[in-house]
């Protein structure tokens, strides 16, 4: 059975592993190196980058994150996931360790504060045709994104909020706030594939 480990150190990880579980898949919540061991794919979920990167040095998980993630494990960054998977990030607060795994470019906070929430219809052809209700809770955006990353969807503005590179996907928004199950399925077809084309 396909395993997905969701970053448990602060924010949204309890919606993703429910979201998970509903599509009949073993999620497991990783706070410690060997929680990695055995996972076929991981979620970096919403929450505050900064306090979620200072407990990834804390718990020693910094390094096997990257370790892992560079060597090709898929990867869902959402919301303050996707900052952390970054390169860079225009306005990062002192000492924000980064995964630096996606090569984008993101401004935290893009919207403004907890009071600019707001929920908008995307479009978002590799879901399909039915538009997608996404939920921005303090969002970042892509302000750049280098020339192997598929840009998935954008505002009407023009500006990026979910792309693709390899195994590695990041969304602005969060998918686990709401019922629509078809990112995390989308995520979940990445992982099947990363697993399908696995060295023996």
């Amino acid at each position: 059975m396909t395993q997905i480990g969701v970053l448990a150190l602060q924010g949204d990880f309890r919606e993703h592993v429910a979201a998970l579980r509903r599509l009949g898949v073993e999620a497991r919540e990783v706070r410690l190196p060997s929680d990695l061991a055995g996972v076929d794919g991981l979620v970096i979920p919403g929450g505050e980058s900064t306090v979620m990167g200072k407990l990834m040095i804390t718990y020693a998980l910094d390094q096997p994150l990257r370790e892992r993630i560079h060597a090709g494990l898929p990867t869902w960054g959402t919301c303050a996931g996707m900052i952390l998977l970054a390169r860079a990030t225009d306005n990062a607060l002192l000492g924000q360790p980064l995964l630096a795994a996606l090569d984008i470019r993101v401004c935290r906070n893009a919207f403004g504060a907890q009071r600019e929430s707001f929920e908008t219809d995307l479009h978002v052809p590799v879901l399909g045709e039915q538009p997608y209700r996404a939920v921005f809770i303090r969002g970042p955006v892509v302000e750049e994104a280098g020339e192997g990353v598929e840009v998935l969807c954008r505002l009407d503005s023009g500006q990026i909020v979910a792309v693709r590179q390899g195994p590695l996907l990041a969304t602005a928004f969060h998918p686990e706030v709401t019922d629509d199950l078809r990112f995390h399925e989308y995520f979940l077809g990445i992982v099947r594939g990363a697993k399908a084309h696995a060295p023996a």
